[in-house]
């Protein structure tokens, strides 16, 4: 069994739930990072005996200072999820500076502020995995998310930079991008929209959590030390690249 501890953001809701039980099952020692729904984790943690622990990943010292009391009290992390995520849709004529900020601090700068605050600690060791989770919006764009589509594109590039930083020291950066999934975060399409949206995946319905859990169960591996700068698609062939 691995018995690393792995971190995962965002992880009491969602694709972060099934891949925090995706790990517990594996093995893995997992804390969950939320932000502030303190009545969610708690009931969270109650049903999964998975640790807590809630600090703002758009914030550089809110991470330092969140993953230092969560390695004095659980270890080093060795396994980390960039799962954390919002959206403030609109079109682009209509969108204000707070909603463009808000999306690219919390989606895309939160992963230089996790990976910082482990980074070191990474190379040290010699090794480490890091899982990006980006979105097929930002391989194929999406109207009304210019937010959304530009900071999840932006992880891919920041992931391949890590990647080849950190190869030779044991360290692997990948991306998962999900498709449409069952989440809170999609249950806020109208149906008549998810219907056209369904009807172009060629698998023929919408994903679930756990089959995104499964790819970052996968990547986590220490298998997987070949495997590093890529991008795993988990979009039922909606988009094919």
């Amino acid at each position: 069994m691995p018995n690393k501890v792995a971190l995962v953001t965002g992880g009491t809701r969602g694709i972060g739930h099934a891949t925090c039980i995706a790990l517990k099952a594996g093995g893995y020692k997992v804390a969950a990072n939320y932000a502030t729904n303190h009545e969610a984790a708690k009931k969270f943690q109650a049903e999964t005996g998975i640790a807590v622990y809630s600090w703002d990943v758009s914030n550089f010292e809110s991470c330092k200072n969140g993953i230092a009391q969560l390695e004095k009290e659980m270890g080093a992390v060795e396994i980390l999820v960039n799962n954390a995520g919002i959206t403030r849709d609109g079109m682009m004529h209509k969108m204000n500076p707070e909603d463009w900020n808000a999306v690219i601090s919390t989606n895309l700068s939160s992963c230089f502020n996790m990976c910082h605050a482990v980074i070191d600690g990474m190379r040290s060791r010699g090794f480490g995995r890091i899982i990006n989770i980006s979105s097929i919006n930002a391989q194929a764009g999406q109207m009304g998310q210019t937010n959304y589509s530009a900071a999840k594109a932006g992880i891919l590039g920041f992931t391949k930079a890590l990647a080849r930083e950190s190869a030779r020291k044991g360290i692997t950066v990948n991306t998962v991008a999900p498709g449409y999934v069952h989440t809170d975060m999609t249950s806020h399409v109208p149906e008549a929209v998810m219907k056209q949206i369904i009807d172009q995946i060629p698998v023929g319905r919408m994903g679930n959590p756990e089959e995104v859990a499964r790819c970052v169960l996968f990547l986590a591996a220490d298998e997987a030390g070949f495997l590093t700068g890529e991008t795993l698609s988990v979009n039922g062939g909606h988009h094919m690249e």
